[in-house]
């Protein structure tokens, strides 16, 4: 997705990175912002809004289980949770053709933008055909997941995901899990499968994705990380009770204690989940400047628990918002639902600020934006000079932002559910009237092809 013509918009307000600014007079030119004006009064050919935001990075997507959504949500003969569900999911998984991940994760990606997301990290293991074989380009499935971040035009950061083991100790694999599975040698060479799928898209990057303790031994966790040279390193952890328990009988420690002692953390890697910490282990993480990558809409539909954010928050934790298993794509919902999560935990309000009078709105964002870009490798994110122009504007002529100004508006977005507008990603507006212009042909391929998968199982 080119995009080299310059470009001005005019904005009545835009949140930069110093705070709200009235009158914002941007110039774009091959996808970045080349002159930012304030004060300024419109020009004739400017494009002009009321309200402009910064786009925010989606931290974990599993693209293909948009297409389940909703599928897994009758209850089972002894109860259900995670790992109930997840039979559910292997089960979905399993006819899934290359053109099949690309129609579901074209749709995903699509409503990502419509929904204020601009960028996603692509937690990919699905790699292999049906067999458990690889395909005769190893990469033909991550190929399919850059043609859907091509065609919608969202800012993708591969995360291709190193899955060995069915749990910890470097134990058998179950059937399910036969599409997902390499050794360290056909993963470095899938890695590379990988770099080329991506490398015509505009602003992408790699990283690399142990998927859990789980899944991967310490020595292969050695061998995978330095694969990426200081890129992003992501990993599942401490998600599940019952993973704990298996990781403390393997190690005698929990995960993120174990990662911490053993995997040397820093600002590269991004923990997602991290539901199950202990005070000791959220202060620890804290500290390391890693990420925790919090996706409490998924973690709420699982049953998984809730994020230790008090501890954490109060060290000087980072953190970004990730749609994972996408059974509901709406950034402002993530957004939300963390707050809400504390609320219910410890019976107050506002809890994700601890500053008097402060918009719990504004900390929330603030902190999923840096939190997310720096998880993704995304340094210069924001309204700024230099950064991509990703960015949203908000319907004005929704009632919820009646009489709202500066943080007001972020509470409103988040809390009350005002619209979106119109998405710009590298330059290019691809949503307008809170419709992406791709929407209908990429729909009906969504449809077809999830038509089909289901009439076959």
């Amino acid at each position: 997705m080119a995009c080299n013509m310059t470009q001005t918009l005019w904005f009545e307000t835009a949140l930069l990175p110093e705070g709200w600014a009235r009158r914002v007079r941007l110039t774009v030119g091959d996808g970045r912002i080349a002159a930012i004006v304030r004060d300024t009064q419109p020009s004739a050919e400017d494009d002009r809004h009321p309200i402009a935001i910064p786009g925010l990075a989606n931290v974990h997507s599993h693209a293909f289980q948009r297409g389940m959504a909703g599928l897994a949500e009758r209850r089972g003969p002894t109860g259900d949770d995670f790992w109930t569900w997840r039979e559910v999911m292997y089960r979905f998984l399993d006819r899934l053709t290359p053109d099949d991940v690309q129609a579901i994760a074209a749709l995903a990606y699509l409503e990502m933008l419509e929904r204020g997301f601009t960028r996603v990290g692509e937690f990919h293991y699905l790699h292999h055909d049906r067999s458990g074989e690889a395909y005769s380009a190893p990469a033909a499935m991550a190929q399919a997941v850059a043609a859907a971040a091509d065609e919608t035009g969202i800012g993708l950061t591969l995360l291709p995901v190193f899955y060995a083991h069915g749990n910890f100790g470097g134990a058998q694999p179950v059937s399910g899990q036969r599409r997902f599975l390499n050794d360290v040698d056909a993963f470095a060479n899938l890695f590379e499968g990988c770099k080329r799928a991506i490398s015509h898209l505009p602003d992408a990057n790699i990283g690399v994705a142990p998927h859990s303790l789980r899944a991967v031994t310490p020595g292969e966790l050695a061998k995978i990380v330095p694969l990426v040279h200081g890129g992003p390193v992501h990993i599942h952890a401490a998600e599940q009770v019952k993973e704990v328990e298996d990781c403390v009988a393997w190690s005698g420690a929990r995960p993120i204690e174990w990662l911490l002692d053993n995997a040397s953390l820093d600002e590269r890697w991004t923990l997602i989940h991290a539901t199950h910490m202990t005070e000791n282990e959220a202060s620890r993480l804290a500290r390391t400047g890693a990420v925790a990558g919090i996706c409490p809409v998924t973690e709420a539909n699982l049953g998984d628990g809730v994020f230790r954010a008090r501890e954490f928050l109060s060290s000087g934790g980072r953190f970004g918002v990730g749609t994972d298993s996408n059974v509901q794509i709406d950034a402002a919902y993530e957004l939300r639902s963390l707050e809400y999560a504390q609320r219910l935990l410890h019976r107050g309000r506002n809890l994700w600020t601890s500053i008097p009078n402060a918009s719990t709105g504004r900390a929330l964002f603030d902190g999923a934006l840096a939190g997310g870009a720096q998880s993704l490798g995304n340094s210069a994110c924001g309204i700024r000079l230099g950064a991509g122009a990703d960015f949203v504007t908000l319907d004005v002529e929704d009632p919820t932002l009646e009489g709202r100004s500066d943080d007001a508006i972020l509470d409103s977005w988040i809390f009350a559910g005002a619209r979106i507008d119109c998405v710009w990603r590298h330059g290019q507006k691809l949503v307008s009237c809170g419709r992406h212009r791709a929407r209908t042909l990429v729909q009906d391929r969504y449809r077809a092809a999830v038509r089909r998968l289901l009439l076959d199982n």
